[in-house]
This record gives structure tokens, sequence and C-alpha cells, in this order.
């Protein structure tokens, strides 16, 4: 199941960026649209008062048709990284513990909070904004895990990225996060008998837990 996802994950990154190389190459004024080079400035630009809006990335930006055109593709940007978060977590969760309303809440939560993020980037409202965000999903979804506040972290994340112009950062983030976390199955990381186990099904660890207790058995008896 995992080999399955790994596949699908690298194959989907695959022909998404070579979508992205391919689309630019035939239309070079496209590149000025992407957003992407947001890192770069954070990592790059001098010390300045933490009040101060963040720089997005869009200087090509001048007219309506240009600032929607760039938009909607930070939009289906942060879309498109998001959905093998998706993957991950669907692979991830037991059926007891599958949450449907969480998968959608993680593809339509960076779609706000991109949108909200270029509205008030320039502004100390980005901060409480992101707060209202954070407290508005918590409050309002009652999350059947724990773990999946990390899937929700992630998403809020993307949006983040996308908005500032940044997308390269969600691109690395989930690539790490989600190879990352298809490793720790294969590795089997930190596993103990009789104990939940991510990526595993029910039947298995029900069955690795009787050989537990017949070995026992058998060595009292």
């Amino acid at each position: 199941m995992t080999r399955q996802l790994f596949v699908r994950l690298a194959v989907f990154y695959a022909i998404v960026t070579g979508a992205v190389y391919a689309a630019v190459a035939a239309y070079p004024p496209l590149a000025d649209f992407l957003p992407i080079g947001g890192a770069q400035t954070l990592l790059t630009a001098p010390p300045t008062n933490p009040l101060d809006g963040v720089s997005i990335e869009a200087r090509r930006v001048g007219n309506l048709g240009s600032s929607v055109a760039w938009l909607f593709i930070a939009v289906a940007g942060a879309l498109m990284t998001t959905l093998p978060v998706t993957w991950t977590y669907m692979a991830s969760r037991s059926r007891k513990e599958y949450d449907q309303a969480l998968v959608e809440t993680m593809i339509v939560l960076p779609i706000a909070v991109t949108s909200i993020v270029v509205m008030v980037h320039d502004s100390l409202a980005l901060a409480f904004s992101l707060a209202g965000i954070v407290g508005g999903v918590r409050f309002r979804n009652t999350l059947k895990s724990s773990g999946d506040a990390i899937y929700i972290l992630l998403a809020i994340g993307i949006g983040l990225a996308a908005g500032i112009g940044a997308l390269e950062i969600a691109l690395v983030m989930t690539v790490m996060f989600n190879f990352t976390f298809a490793f720790l199955w294969l590795a089997d990381y930190g596993a103990l008998q009789g104990t939940h186990r991510y990526l595993r099904s029910a039947e298995s660890g029900d069955m690795e837990g009787e050989m537990s207790r017949s070995d026992q058995s058998g060595e009292g008896a």
C-alpha cells in the first residue's frame, strides 16, 4: 500500500513539474505570473521592522487582468500542492479514524488562506487573520485524532506560502512531509507489537497481537 503511495506521489510531482516547465517553455511570459520567488526574498532580505508587511513576489502584475491571472495561478498551485497531502492522510487512517470532512477542509482551506493573505499582507491584520483562521478551524471542527492537527497546520502553511508568492516553500514542505511519512512506514520506525501503527490494516495489527499473546502463553506453559 505504501509502495503504491510512493509511486503515486513520485508520478504526480513529476507530471506537475514537467507540465509547468512545458507551459513556461511554450509561453515564457507565464513565468512572471507564477507565485514563486518569495522564499529568496524572505531568506535574503535584510532585517526590517517585524511589524512591516511581507512583500509579495508579483512585480509584473500591473492591471486587473494580470492580477486575476496571478491569483488564479496561486490558488491553483495551492490546490495542486495540497492534493497529495490528502492522499497521505487517506492512506494513513483506519476506517474508525478517517474523517472525510477533514479531507475536504484540507483542500478548501488553502484557498481561503491564500486569498486572505493577499488581502491583508501589508498590514498588522495578517497576524490576527491567521490566528482567527486557526481558531475557527480548531473550534468549529472536532478532530478525531490529535495527529490530524498537523494536516490542518500544513494546509494553512500552503495557503500562506501561496499568498505571499512563495509556493516553492509549500512544495518543499509537502514533498518532505509526504515522502518522510511514507519512508517511516517502510522503515517501520518506532513500531511496537500491540500498539496502533499508521498505514497498517486492523487485521494485520490483530494478527500480530494474537501471535504475540500465543507466544507468551507458549512460553508460560
